[in-house]
């Protein structure tokens, strides 16, 4: 079983488009390339077949809740590729509008995030990770809630301060 983190350049941006279920409808080149699908096999999956276990489940109730209510949000992501290797992103996730202003589709930008941000990320997702297994998603969510108090900051001011 692969483990190696596949990386990608500063000016590079991975690309994707999804339905209101998450099915992906859209993927750039190189979010092809760097899934490790063919793009095939890619297209109508859900966009959590990416969705690697260390990834906190808190961390995409926040992400669903945010562009459900027609918001963008920021976040950092673990993702894993067809073969379980994985990559991390700092992602761009909007919503898109029909002509009547209803939510037609998800949208994402997700550009390499920066050694000084993963290095605080890494051991505050695992924290949370944890937390969710010993007390389910609603002790992942206070501990989030307790450091953007501790912080003094919103999600948005934290996760841009990073």
């Amino acid at each position: 079983m692969a483990n190696n983190e596949i990386t990608f350049g500063e000016d590079e941006f991975i690309v994707s488009k999804t339905d209101l279920t998450g099915k992906i409808t859209y993927g750039n080149e190189l979010f092809i390339q760097i899934s490790g699908y063919d793009e095939k096999d890619i297209l109508n999956q859900p966009h959590k077949i990416l969705r690697h276990p260390d990834m906190p489940a808190v961390i995409f109730k926040l992400l669903w809740k945010r562009i459900r209510e027609g918001k963008e949000i920021f976040a950092y992501v673990k993702n894993k590729t067809k073969n379980d290797d994985y990559y991390w992103v700092f992602a761009h996730v909007t919503p898109s509008f029909d002509e009547n202003r209803k939510i037609s589709n998800y949208h994402s930008v997700r550009r390499k995030p920066t050694q000084k941000a993963l290095d605080f990320i890494k051991p505050l997702y695992a924290s949370l990770l944890q937390k969710e297994r010993s007390g389910g998603i609603n002790a992942a969510e206070d501990a989030l809630q307790q450091l953007l108090k501790d912080k003094g900051m919103s999600y948005d001011e934290f996760i841009l301060s990073l």
